[in-house]
């Protein structure tokens, strides 16, 4: 059952794009299903967000759109790429390939460069997210315990943790010691170039070999900063500690793609394998080594140092400002810089100022996300529900935004200025502890989740910092909806059309009871509806509604009413009387089941303009009045009357033959059944 559920979603997703032919290629991340599609113009974002299982969809520049899934989105990229359908389309590239051919097809806009350079960006450190997550939670793990005196405070200076401690250390030291590789590596990717020259040409910078040269350098100033020089060939060689570096690789990364792009041009094709990587190598090694790198790290530090000097200067200001502005950075993208910074002052300062205010960003938008939980729960909106339990889990546990922030904040334009609130709450309370000398740091790189709030010191000010910002957004959520009054009354006209829709499934295996006449039990057997109301008879094709178009609920017609009297169709008991009166669901004695639905999403009218004279579990004859309806306030809701009967259960019957057109009097055979 499970299965047959992912693979329904699968198809719907694909069938909400356009279908397989309008998908170039197809990608995903940690939490998003990524599409280049030849014509996005015809996707409706609100179809795609009420399958289930979707969080969310966000189009994008050009025609790439994304659709939010969460945690589960290895699994249903997978159900998609086994889809028969799917066959021939591009789902086994990396994301740049199907970019590169998404953009071969033409222009992508005027800001065409934004949209790659924040790509490269994020393309860059996406795949390591994962590495990160699990080393900072080892971190968060070795904080805890220095917080609880099982070990000494294991990042300080001097400090030597025995054997198995130090194991432990190396768990998460790895990943961010050899994190300019994997950058190296991605990026180089992400520019079409081997991304294993890439790894290469960064790997030099870190043998250590490369590094021991300091040993007999020479120390210069530059840009006021004592580094050390040795001299290579009589070439001076700026050597660094190139450990948790990010500038530099990417800056490499951007020069090697050009120059790997021109050496495949003008080397013949079949010796490029031998002299497209030597000649890389050969020009990238010492450029990177004597220019690139060291401009990465003064590139690096003059972004840090500024970012230091607002924080020494008003560490208050800067409590409020980072929280605030981070709502809008991380739609943008702006936020992979910034982590970036993050490393680089645990290498250089050794720890960071930043990540403490952005954790009131990130638990603000948790709060939200909690308060948008609350209000689908209470209002039974089961999709939101399934929506922000696996945004809340991702935040809360992962420190993960994303889900949230595409699969609810961005399509719910109230939610930003109460998180924002939140934010600057947040911001304010942990503002406040600077003004008496307690700054949060952190001496590694985390995710902001409940997991990693032990690495943050004072740890006290920060958790309060944070619970602030949460309890605050989630609050206003709460209070003021995250909804519009329209955007509220629609969730809940299609709560009730689904309790409806389900009702009446469920009534399939209702007992009917027997009919008594003269204390022996009968049977009246049916062989054919009449018109609940007169009208013009259409055919089920030609209503408006694709549910009913579509004869997913069996085959019928629609009456476009000329009178508001509705009468039983046939003889039966009364297995569901919506509330709103707009629809009946009939059971005959011979088990045919017929469903009357008065107008088209009428139930959004909420009973108003129908006086229902029957109840559940009645018994009703043909002819019998169900509900009177006032067609002019129907209209004047802007809604269509139109009144369908269906045959709920037409697959089980041997024949469902829609019989009337044009105009019909109530009471007038329009439907032939034979059980």
């Amino acid at each position: 059952m499970e299965s047959g559920t992912k693979q329904n979603t699968a198809e719907r997703i694909v069938d909400g794009v356009g279908g397989a032919d309008n998908i170039l290629g197809l990608t995903h991340c940690a939490t998003r299903l990524r599409f280049e599609l030849k014509d996005a113009s015809g996707v409706e974002q609100s179809t795609i967000e009420a399958i289930p299982g979707v969080m969310g969809a966000v189009p994008q520049s050009g025609d790439r759109y994304q659709v939010v899934i969460g945690g589960a989105v290895q699994t249903t990229f997978n159900e998609i790429v086994n889809l028969p359908q799917m066959r021939g389309v591009a789902t086994g590239g990396s994301d740049a390939d199907v970019k590169a051919a998404a953009r071969a097809q033409g222009p992508r806009g005027r800001f065409a460069w934004l949209d790659s350079f924040f790509e490269f960006l994020s393309d860059s450190f996406r795949p390591v997210l994962g590495a990160l997550l699990g080393a900072s939670l080892f971190i968060t793990f070795m904080a805890l315990m220095a917080t609880l005196k099982v070990i000494p405070a294991w990042n300080a200076p001097g400090v030597t943790l025995e054997p198995s401690w130090q194991f432990i250390n190396f768990c998460w030291q790895a990943v961010f010691i050899f994190l300019p590789l994997m950058v190296a590596y991605n990026a180089s990717k992400k520019v079409n170039a081997d991304p294993w020259i890439g790894f290469a040409v960064m790997a030099v910078l870190m043998l250590p070999g490369f590094t021991a040269l300091g040993t007999s350098a020479t120390e210069m100033t530059v840009f006021g900063s004592a580094v050390k020089v040795v001299h290579i060939f009589g070439l001076p060689l700026t050597i660094f500690d190139y450990s948790s570096q990010v500038f530099p690789p990417l800056l490499m990364a951007g020069v090697l793609g050009p120059l790997y792009k021109g050496l495949k041009k003008i080397i013949p094709e079949n010796v490029q394998l031998i002299f497209v990587p030597f000649l890389s190598m050969l020009i990238m090694i010492p450029l990177t080594a004597f220019v690139i790198g060291p401009i990465g790290v003064y590139a690096g530090a003059a972004v840090s140092g500024a970012l230091n000097a607002i924080n020494n200067f008003s560490p208050f200001i800067f409590a409020i400002l980072i929280p605030l502005l981070y709502p809008f950075m991380v739609p943008l993208g702006l936020h992979w810089p910034i982590n970036a910074i993050m490393l680089l002052n645990i290498q250089t300062l050794g720890y960071d100022f930043i990540q403490g205010p952005m954790g009131a960003w990130n638990f603000a938008c948790f709060g939200a996300t909690a308060g948008v939980l609350f209000l689908s729960v209470r209002d039974k909106d089961a999709q939101m529900r399934q929506t922000a339990t696996g945004a809340l889990a991702a935040g809360l546990l992962g420190g993960i935004s994303e889900p949230s922030l595409y699969g609810i904040h961005l399509r719910f334009k109230r939610i930003y200025p109460r998180m924002l609130v939140g934010c600057f709450t947040g911001g304010l309370v942990m503002g406040l502890g600077s003004l008496f000398g307690l700054k949060i740091k952190t001496s590694a790189f985390v995710f902001t989740s409940l997991l990693t709030i032990p690495a943050f010191d004072p740890i006290g000010l920060y958790a309060l910092g944070v619970l602030a910002a949460f309890v605050v957004a989630m609050v206003l959520v709460i209070v003021s909806d995250y909804r519009t009054p329209e955007q509220k009354a629609e969730a809940l006209a299609a709560r009730e059309q689904a309790e409806a829709d389900l009702a009446q499934a469920e009534s399939a295996s209702a007992p009917v009871a027997a009919v008594p006449a003269g204390g022996v039990a009968t049977l009246v057997r049916t062989s054919a509806l009449v018109a609940p109301v007169a009208g013009r008879v259409l055919p089920l094709a030609e209503v408006g509604d694709k549910v009913f178009a579509s004869k997913a609920l069996g085959d019928g017609v629609g009456i476009v009413p000329s009178e508001g009297r509705v009468v039983a169709p046939v003889a039966g008991v009364l297995v569901t009387v919506h509330k709103s009166g707009h629809a009946f669901g009939i059971k005959t004695d011979d088990g045919v089941e017929v469903l009357v639905h008065v107008g088209i999403d009428t139930v959004r009218m909420g009973g108003e303009g129908f006086d229902v004279k029957v109840q559940k579990g009645q018994r009703v004859e043909v002819g019998d009045v169900l509900v009177e309806v006032d067609l002019d306030a129907v209209a004047a809701a802007g809604f269509d009357p139109t009144t369908v009967v269906v045959v709920i259960n037409t697959k089980s019957l041997a024949a469902v033959e829609p019989q009337a057109h044009g105009e019909v009097a109530r009471g007038e055979a329009i439907i032939g059944v034979t059980p």
